[in-house]
């Protein structure tokens, strides 16, 4: 079991990533990046009674959303659970290029190009649809996660912290958990007060109210530092080099388009954001080239990669100064 971590950097951009697996086999991996490419930011037009969004931005064609209701990405705490999701609810964000209007779900804000359709109905691959399921999403954080110990994860909390490690130069900023499941480590980030604001996203609905669920037990107070947003992670709705931090626990190989997915996560970090993520490895590259048909018929429909095709994909999609490591069962740092 070797668990596989890559690092990247942007010309000015310094990036991490860290994966999410669905599997109990032993093979895998992590990743730091960084970005060398300093995206320009979209001038924002200011919009007359609302209250123009610093970060947040229409999926289709990326230009600010606006809001009517309480500014910022978090609002306030106000010792009722229940008000406070009645404040989000009465928000409301449009596009004014697109025309089109996002609706928040009493837990989370849906920033989904489907947000709001009446018959179109898109189904996403089956990796992706086991993540909707509300058992799936149930069982994650009690029993489900736990498995990945067997392929040489280290455990949440190890992982934490070792992610902290990388983010230290964000520490202040903004971090957009993708991807993120439950929340299992937004909340951490959440808790840890390091950031001016966390933004918890997934695309399963079911991982988000267990999100807000988990919130109201364990913390709501977490309620003022902590954002639940419903995105695809190929149509990041965020404006470009806007964000400070993005995480991916275990979750590359859960994308139907890896490509697509890192290179929106480039888009939209800052020049000198931090990008952690983990993921597993279809074989490691010591592994004997006698073995590695084996390893291609066992992982056969699950989209882990190689050490080289990791690297091949983060520097393809602009990231620079590539370096990895993989340890038989986890990692102590990159």
């Amino acid at each position: 079991m070797a668990v596989y971590s890559p690092t990247f950097q942007l010309q000015n951009h310094s990036l991490m990533l860290l994966p999410k697996s669905s599997c109990h086999f032993r093979y895998p991996s992590r990743i730091l990046a960084s970005s060398a490419v300093a995206l320009e930011t979209p001038e924002s037009s200011s919009v007359k009674p609302a209250v123009q969004m610093d970060v947040l931005a229409c999926p289709i064609c990326y230009k600010p959303l606006t809001r009517r209701g309480p500014p910022g990405l978090n609002l306030p705490f106000t010792q009722c659970v229940k008000n406070f999701r009645e404040a989000i609810y009465r928000s409301g964000f449009k596009c004014e290029t697109c025309n089109k209007a996002y609706s928040s779900k009493n837990m989370y804000l849906d920033l989904t190009v489907t947000s709001g359709m009446e018959e179109y109905a898109e189904t996403k691959p089956p990796g992706t649809e086991l993540f909707r399921s509300p058992i799936v999403s149930f069982l994650y954080e009690r029993g489900w996660r736990q498995n990945f110990n067997q392929s040489g994860f280290p455990g949440p909390e190890a992982e934490f912290k070792m992610a902290q490690e990388y983010f230290r130069s964000a520490e202040g900023g903004l971090l957009v958990d993708v991807s993120c499941g439950s929340g299992l480590f937004s909340r951490k980030f959440a808790k840890s007060g390091a950031y001016s604001a966390v933004i918890a996203l997934d695309f399963s609905e079911n991982m988000l109210r267990q999100c807000y669920e988990f919130i109201k037990m364990e913390d709501p107070t977490l309620s003022s530092k902590l954002a639940l947003v419903r995105a695809d992670v190929s149509r990041l709705p965020f404006l470009s080099a806007s964000v400070d931090a993005v995480h991916a626990g275990a979750a590359l190989h859960c994308w139907p388009s890896a490509s697509n997915a890192i290179a929106e996560i480039t888009r939209i970090l800052r020049s000198g954001g931090v990008f952690v993520g983990t993921t597993f490895l279809r074989y490691r590259s010591s592994t004997p080239p006698i073995l590695r048909p084996l390893r291609e018929r066992i992982f056969q429909g699950y989209n882990y990669l190689t050490e080289e095709e990791v690297k091949d994909l983060c520097k393809s999609c602009g990231l620079v100064n590539y370096s990895s490591k993989v340890q038989q069962s986890f990692i102590i740092q990159v």
